[in-house]
């Protein structure tokens, strides 16, 4: 008789087999709020989809469920040159128990790994690079060279008589779908430069286009601001400086 075996059971493979059916049996939906509305702040892992095509492979973490880390995404694909966010399409899937499985890892090695997943490992997922990326040359295949920012795209937005420089770029950072980094006070101060608070602007009626808005502002301030236009982003700094692949947008001269 025999009384004893050795069973293992290979949880990682039978999880990720699973996975991907479920994947594949869902539908897709375009990525946008009104679709996002249903899913829920969880934990999981998500496809993002350009024309029915993997693009990308992501899970959430403790810092955000798959709702933000979406609406985040949805956000990141509005105002890109050659890119239209009905193109981009998305599949969520809730996972009630997460393991030590790296479950983002085993599925873009399905999809053929960062090299067949043009969004992974192209800086897509990333946020603001910092002050000390500004100078880095953008690779052809990173997400905001393939899709730079649009700076010409109206907005509803309009600035105010008597409004004060400071007051019209933060309503301009948080009316824009992407980075728009502009120089403080100093330290990790998060003031305005003085600057900023010092200059009133004229009113400009709506809507405008970023560059519209911030070639307003710029010429009203003291001598010395530049703004640049990045592939992925803005920066607003006191300074006369070329960055590569870039377009400075305006220069104060007062």
């Amino acid at each position: 008789m025999k009384a004893y075996t050795e069973f293992e059971f290979d949880l990682p493979g039978a999880l990720l087999a699973r996975l991907i059916k479920v994947l594949d049996e869902l539908d897709t939906a375009p990525l946008n709020s009104a679709n996002l509305q249903e899913v829920p702040e969880e934990q999981g892992v998500y496809q993002l989809l350009l024309d029915d095509r993997v693009v990308y492979v992501g899970k959430t973490d403790a810092d955000a469920g798959l709702h933000k880390r979406l609406a985040r995404h949805a956000r990141k694909i509005m105002h890109r040159v050659g890119l239209d966010p009905a193109r981009v399409s998305f599949k969520a899937v809730r996972i009630f128990v997460f393991t030590a499985v790296d479950l983002e890892s085993d599925l873009i090695r399905h999809y053929g790994g960062v090299k067949a997943i043009d969004w992974n490992g192209s800086g897509f997922g990333s946020n603001d690079p910092g002050r000390e990326r500004d100078t880095t040359k953008v690779d052809p295949k990173n997400y905001d060279a393939q899709f730079p920012i649009d700076i010409d795209r109206e907005l509803a937005f309009a600035i105010d008589a008597d409004e004060t420089a400071a007051s019209a770029l933060a309503r301009l950072k948080e009316a824009l779908p992407y980075t728009f980094r502009y120089q403080g006070s100093g330290g990790r101060n998060r003031k305005p430069h003085d600057d900023f608070d010092s200059t009133v602007l004229s009113s400009l009626s709506g809507p405008l286009t970023p560059r519209t808005a911030i070639r307003h502002v710029v010429a009203a301030l003291p001598s010395g601001w530049q703004a640049t236009a990045l592939a992925g982003y803005i920066i607003l700094y006191k300074e006369e400086r070329e960055y590569p692949q870039a377009e400075v947008i305006a220069v104060s001269k007062m």
